[in-house]
C-alpha cells in the first residue's frame, strides 16, 4: 500500500448503484440526500454468582435508513411491485410482492482533502413497505424515507470500505460500484 490516509472528513455521498441478486449488472439507484447506518450487535454476558464478569458483542446486520430520490426501476424492484397478468406499463403491489435482494454501493467524498471513500453494503433488503409522499404545492420535491437491513454475505461482513487512494489493485476501484462482490475484494491465495 503506498498511501496510507490517515483523516477522512465525509461530506457527502455520491453515484450509488445497486445491483439485484442474480443480474449481471448494477444500475443507477438515484440520488441519496443522507444516510445513516446502525449496526446490531448480539451480546453475550457471562456471570458469575450473579454478577456480570464478561461481555462480547458482535455485529449480526446493520439498519440503512435513507433520505433518497430513486429511480423508478430500482425502487420497484426494491418493493416488489410487478406487472405480472397486467396490461403493459401497469405495475402493482400488494400481498404477493416480494422485494429483490440485493447490493448497494457508493462514493464518499472528502471535499476538503478531495478523498474518495468506496462503500458496500452487500446483501440488502427493503425492511419496509412501499412508501409513498406526495405534497400539493410544495417548493421542493420531498426525498424517499427508505429503511433497508444490511444483513452478511458469505464472508460474514454487511459493510465494506475503501478509500480509493490506498488500493493498489486498480481493478477493485474500477469494479466496486458495477459488480461488487466478495471475490473482488478477496486477498488471493498463493
Amino acid at each position: 500500500m503506498a498511501t496510507v490516509i490517515t483523516e477522512f472528513d465525509p461530506v457527502s455521498i455520491k453515484n450509488p448503484m445497486i445491483k439485484f441478486k442474480g443480474d449481471t449488472a448494477a444500475q443507477e439507484f438515484g440520488a441519496i440526500g443522507k444516510i445513516d447506518g446502525e449496526t446490531e450487535l448480539l451480546e453475550i454476558v457471562l456471570k458469575k454468582e450473579g454478577i456480570e464478569v464478561k461481555r462480547k458483542a458482535t455485529p449480526q446486520k446493520m439498519t440503512l435508513k435513507l433520505s433518497a430520490h430513486v429511480k423508478i426501476d430500482p425502487l420497484r424492484k426494491v418493493f416488489g411491485l410487478s406487472s405480472t397478468n397486467l396490461k403493459p406499463g401497469v405495475y402493482a403491489y400488494g400481498s404477493d410482492s416480494k422485494g429483490q435482494e440485493f447490493t448497494l454501493t457508493a462514493d464518499v467524498i472528502d471535499e476538503f482533502e478531495d478523498v474518495t471513500k468506496l462503500i458496500a453494503f452487500p446483501n440488502c433488503v427493503s425492511s419496509t413497505g412501499l412508501l409513498l409522499s406526495v405534497e400539493n404545492g410544495a417548493d421542493e420535491v420531498a426525498e424517499l424515507e427508505l429503511e433497508f437491513t444490511a444483513m452478511v454475505d458469505d464472508n460474514n461482513k454487511c459493510y465494506y470500505e475503501a478509500i480509493v487512494d490506498e488500493l493498489d489493485d486498480p481493478t477493485v476501484a474500477s469494479k466496486w460500484k458495477s459488480d461488487f462482490n466478495y471475490d473482488l475484494v478477496k486477498l488471493a491465495t498463493p
